[in-house]
């Protein structure tokens, strides 16, 4: 999967996730660039993430995330290699 579309699919999770329509998402976004990021709401991201794109994150996994670009990374990583 091309990085791209990936946070491009992202977006529209985080989009529904945080229930907000004009969202800027770009690979820089973090928690605290999103009023709606909570620890809830990052639980309900990461699930609707392993959804969406049929795969699963260790905590170890999630806790080295520090941006959506290291969460579009981590996503392509794991598609690739199944």
């Amino acid at each position: 999967m091309l990085a791209d579309d990936t946070l491009s699919r992202v977006r529209e999770i985080m989009l529904d996730t945080f229930d907000l329509d004009d969202l800027e998402v770009d690979r820089e976004t973090t928690a605290k660039a999103v009023d709606e990021w909570d620890s809830l709401s990052h639980i309900r991201l990461m699930v609707a993430v392993e959804r969406a794109f049929r795969v699963k994150f260790s905590n170890a996994e999630v806790e080295a995330l520090r941006n959506v670009g290291d969460l579009v990374d981590a996503i392509d990583r794991k598609v690739a290699a199944r």
